[in-house]
């Protein structure tokens, strides 16, 4: 993307599909396309891959790059399971149309959640419920994005992960218009729910209210069933247990594009890079003492 005349900006789909491309195309490294990894399991020294269909590959060192947006997490929401309405997570979000005349409550307060909301303002009764206010920060400060701020400033890749036991609430990043409607009302913003019943919600008022769908636009967590087999590389939650991307219990084992997995960055293409590197070299090392 070095060569787009406006860097200020994100970049559009087929920008990132570009990128990716003749990054791949750059790479001296078998691609293939179209497999996936059924489970990774360990061999003497090494590992075996096995992929869908049977294929099997042997390695001596694994690194899982599937990032951290591949399964959907759903809170612990008071009595959501009692709530017999629609309950959709923003993954499988598409558009307002289906929600149309319809009162619909969104829950999170990051980005993709007000997001959602205010699209679906325009054609339903929409309450985004937060378990506390919504936290703004400015797209642009100064003339400049924000990203180049936290470039310049190096903040975007400071080691503050390994000081970090969970990946901190993230603000909402917006140019004003966001704020302005939440003010307005168009979502309404109220504290989560309290209950459900049936159909209903139960606020902490005591108001009971009809609503016919939930959005649950709370999070995603690593996508990772194929280290299942591989003792000591997942928690009970299914998440990696690891130290700035190297698997704590499994030599040879390691991860790239964790949220905060070593910076502000690592979970975006602006940052893994740079971690991937750094897990090369960390990895390369014991693997050429053996």
């Amino acid at each position: 993307m070095d060569d787009l005349a406006d860097r200020d900006r994100y970049p559009h789909r087929d920008e990132v599909v570009a990128y990716l491309t003749a990054y791949a195309d750059r790479s001296d490294a078998e691609i293939r396309t179209g497999c996936r990894v059924s489970a990774v399991r360990r061999t003497g020294a090494g590992f075996e891959v096995e992929l869908d269909g049977g294929d099997r590959l042997s390695a001596r060192a694994v690194v899982a790059a599937s990032g951290t947006f591949g399964r959907p997490h759903r809170s612990a929401l008071p009595g959501l399971e009692e709530f017999t309405g629609q309950v959709l997570h923003a993954a499988d979000y598409r558009s307002p149309a289906p929600f149309t005349g319809r009162r619909v409550v969104v829950v999170g307060a990051g980005n993709s959640a007000v997001q959602i909301a205010v699209e679906l303002a325009e054609t339903a009764r929409v309450t985004l419920a937060t378990r506390g206010p919504v936290k703004f920060v400015a797209q642009r400060a100064l003339g400049r994005d924000l990203h180049f701020w936290l470039t310049r400033t190096g903040l975007d890749t400071a080691p503050l992960g390994r000081f970090l036991s969970r990946p901190p609430a993230q603000p909402v990043l917006d140019d004003g218009r966001y704020r302005a409607t939440l003010a307005a009302g168009q979502p309404e913003r109220r504290p989560l729910f309290t209950g459900a019943g049936g159909t209903k919600l139960v606020w902490p008022d005591g108001q009971r209210e009809e609503v016919d769908a939930i959005v649950l636009a709370t999070g995603y967590r690593p996508d990772l069933p194929y280290l299942a087999r591989l003792d000591g590389a997942l928690d009970a939650e299914g998440d990696p247990r690891h130290r700035e991307g190297l698997a704590t219990n499994v030599p040879g084992l390691a991860f790239v594009g964790l949220e905060w997995q070593r910076s502000l960055s690592s979970h975006s293409l602006r940052g893994v890079g740079r971690d991937a590197e750094r897990i090369a070299w960390r990895l390369a090392a014991p693997l050429a003492r053996r």
